[in-house]
């Protein structure tokens, strides 16, 4: 049984136009901190930390990546990982709020959503909300340990 579920989620992940999806929304409120646009990852981890997949990247510039750590690690920055998942940076008190599809197997599976920021001339944050993907957990807003207020998820 165990089997099957990893392969389940094997697939999901590598090819989700194979299993069923839902659409996702992300909703980020940025803290009042001045300064430039925040850029921001927003990824998935498996049950043992390790990078899955980029759902969302705020900010277009990549060359300001390799400031989002924890998922540039992940990521290994290979622009596959973050093609057509790229927008605008967000600025200070602002918020981001994007809809993404994810698999269902991946819901209550262990996997958690992670958000790493940096902002130019301030602090990195990486894996700053850490916030498991649980039907439970929907719309249940967490706390940022840096430039991210609050983050939600929406199923």
């Amino acid at each position: 049984m165990k089997f099957t579920a990893s392969i389940c989620v094997a697939t999901a992940l590598a090819v989700p136009g194979f299993a069923c999806a839902r659409p996702v929304t992300l909703n980020a409120q940025l803290q009042n901190y001045g300064g430039n646009g925040a850029y921001l990852a927003v990824y998935l981890t498996d049950a043992a930390g390790k990078y899955q997949k980029t759902l969302w990247v705020a900010g277009k510039k990549s060359k300001y990546y390799k400031h989002l750590s924890a998922w540039a690690r992940g990521s290994g920055l290979a622009a596959r990982e973050f093609d057509g998942v790229t927008g605008a940076s967000v600025g200070s008190g602002k918020s981001l709020k994007v809809t993404v599809d994810l698999a269902d197997v991946l819901i209550d599976a262990g996997y958690e959503i992670r958000v790493d920021s940096a902002v130019e001339d301030g602090r990195d944050n990486p894996a700053e909300v850490r916030v498991p993907l649980t039907k439970p957990g929907s719309g249940k807003a967490v706390k940022g340990r840096g430039y991210v207020s609050t983050f939600s998820y929406d199923l």
